[in-house]
C-alpha cells in the first residue's frame, strides 16, 4: 500500500511539473531573432563571426527571470525548430546542448564560428531562463551558407 501511494504521489509531482516547462514564457507579438550581416546563400571563410539580432525583446543571461527577455541558441545543420525527430521535445522541454545546438547562456550576441568546408544551415532561437523557446517561438528563418 505504501509503495502504491508513493508511486501515485511521485507520478503526480512529475506530471504536474511538466507543464511548467512547456513553453510557459510568453513573447510579445512581432518579436523576432535574426542574423546581422549574414544572409541566406552567403559564402564565407572559416572562421567567421556570426552576430545575433533581436527586436521586440531583450537579451539576458540564462536563469534571468524577467519578462520579454531570453538568450540566444544557434542551431547548426538540423531541421527548423519544431521539426525533425526531436522537434516537439525542443519546443516543450528545452534545447539540448550539443554540436547542433549551441547555447549562449551568458547573454552573448555573437560568436566566431568554425565550420568545415561545405554547405551548412543555421537558425537562431531565443530561449527563456530555462532554455525553452518562448510562446510563440522567437526565431530566425533557417539560412543556408557555404563555407569555403
Amino acid at each position: 500500500m505504501k509503495k502504491q501511494l508513493l508511486a501515485i504521489i511521485t507520478a503526480a509531482v512529475f506530471t504536474s511539473a511538466i507543464p511548467a516547462l512547456a513553453q510557459d514564457t510568453m513573447s510579445p507579438e512581432g518579436a523576432r531573432a535574426y542574423f546581422v550581416a549574414l544572409e541566406d546563400g552567403a559564402v564565407v571563410s572559416s572562421p567567421f563571426v556570426v552576430a545575433f539580432g533581436l527586436s521586440g525583446m531583450g537579451v539576458a543571461p540564462a536563469g534571468t527571470e524577467k519578462e520579454y527577455t531570453g538568450h540566444h541558441h544557434l542551431l547548426i545543420d538540423r531541421p527548423k525548430l519544431g521539426e525533425g525527430p526531436d522537434g516537439a521535445e525542443e519546443l516543450q522541454y528545452g534545447l539540448p546542448a550539443d554540436d547542433n545546438h549551441v547555447h549562449f547562456g551568458g547573454g552573448q550576441t555573437e560568436k566566431t564560428l568554425e565550420l568545415a568546408p561545405g554547405t551548412h544551415t543555421l537558425q537562431l532561437v531565443l530561449g527563456d531562463l530555462n532554455h525553452v523557446p518562448h510562446d510563440p517561438p522567437v526565431m530566425s528563418e533557417v539560412i543556408t551558407i557555404t563555407v569555403e
